[in-house]
């Protein structure tokens, strides 16, 4: 199950390298979002560390900004890297997080600038005017978590900010405009990141499984990481945690390490301060032919091409 060639490659002496953050949040749980009387939706800006970054979800959608820093998310069965000025869309129950790359002693004000509404809000809205139902489609598609860029992602953030300012009408007014930009958004400015199935995410115990097992890979991400340790530190069985956490999740296990070790093997080749046998070490691979294998498998382009294409200056 650990193998190699299951994209969870095994290494025993770790190679000093740059460490993705271990995340700070704590436990995953349903968030409860508190409800202003004043509002008929909720926005809120945030630092990072926060109580509110953290592996979660809640019923409401969200629209999330990143104003600050860099590091990895987690949307659903999706891994990937975010940069400061990402938009992006969730949908009712959908979990996610952000972790920034930030030393230990490190602190991003504002880092997160959230919207947040409920299904009933929307729907109630609609049903006194039927011109929203063009909404329809943005609605139904965030249960997938889409991304945002170009044009409609600096609008979108423009008025996202703007919306934490106003009150009374001017205040739906902003949010609507947000809402109608992101439907309209064309197709080359939108990225679906999850897959359509989300499961379901009733269980407090298996959100501080999956929460222990995150924190753990992002622990050990650049050398030994091994699925019976992460079943013993949930206190499971291997083959109890692996139901739980496919059933949570929507991936594998494996399948999590795997992008989360490829992700972080990008920031590396972006930075163009290894070799890309240097950097599959660092990210936890000692077969480089197997690092190549797992990254043109996933992103469709060798390590080397990905190195040409978006190489960026060091730090």
């Amino acid at each position: 199950m650990a193998a190699e060639e299951a994209g969870e490659p095994i290494v025993t002496t770790q190679k000093p390298g740059p460490r993705l953050p271990v995340s700070r949040a704590g436990t995953a749980a349903l968030e409860v979002v508190p409800q202003d009387p004043r509002f008929s939706t909720r926005w809120h800006q945030h630092d990072y560390p926060s109580p509110f970054a953290r592996w979660h979800f809640h019923p409401e959608y969200e629209v999330h900004l990143i104003e600050e820093g860099v590091g990895n998310y987690i949307v659903g069965d999706a891994v990937g890297r975010f940069g400061a000025g990402q938009v992006v869309l969730t949908g009712p129950q959908l979990p996610h997080n952000w972790i920034s790359d930030i030393a230990p002693d490190e602190r991003i004000p504002g880092r997160d600038v959230v919207l947040q509404f409920h299904d009933a809000w929307i729907r109630s809205c609609q049903a006194l005017m039927p011109e929203l139902e063009a909404l329809d489609q943005l609605l139904s598609n965030a249960s997938r978590g889409i991304e945002f860029s170009g044009d409609t992602a600096v609008e979108a953030a423009s008025l996202l900010r703007r919306t934490g300012q106003c009150r009374g009408a001017e205040r739906v007014a902003h949010v609507f405009r947000l809402l109608h930009l992101l439907s309209a958004a064309p197709g080359r400015e939108r990225r679906y990141l999850s897959n359509e199935w989300v499961p379901a995410q009733e269980n407090p115990e298996t959100q501080r499984t999956i929460s222990r097992a995150i924190e753990y890979v992002f622990e050990n991400l650049t050398g030994e990481v091994r699925l019976s340790t992460a079943a013993r530190l949930s206190g499971m069985s291997v083959s109890t945690f692996s139901r739980y956490f496919k059933r949570a999740s929507g991936q594998t296990f494996s399948d999590m390490v795997r992008k989360l070790r490829l992700v972080q093997a990008c920031r590396l080749l972006e930075r163009d301060l290894d070799s890309v046998a240097g950097v599959a070490g660092a990210v936890g691979y000692r077969n480089l032919s197997n690092f190549n294998r797992q990254f043109l498998r996933e992103y469709g382009c060798t390590p080397s091409q990905y190195r040409k294409d978006k190489r960026l200056p060091g730090p």
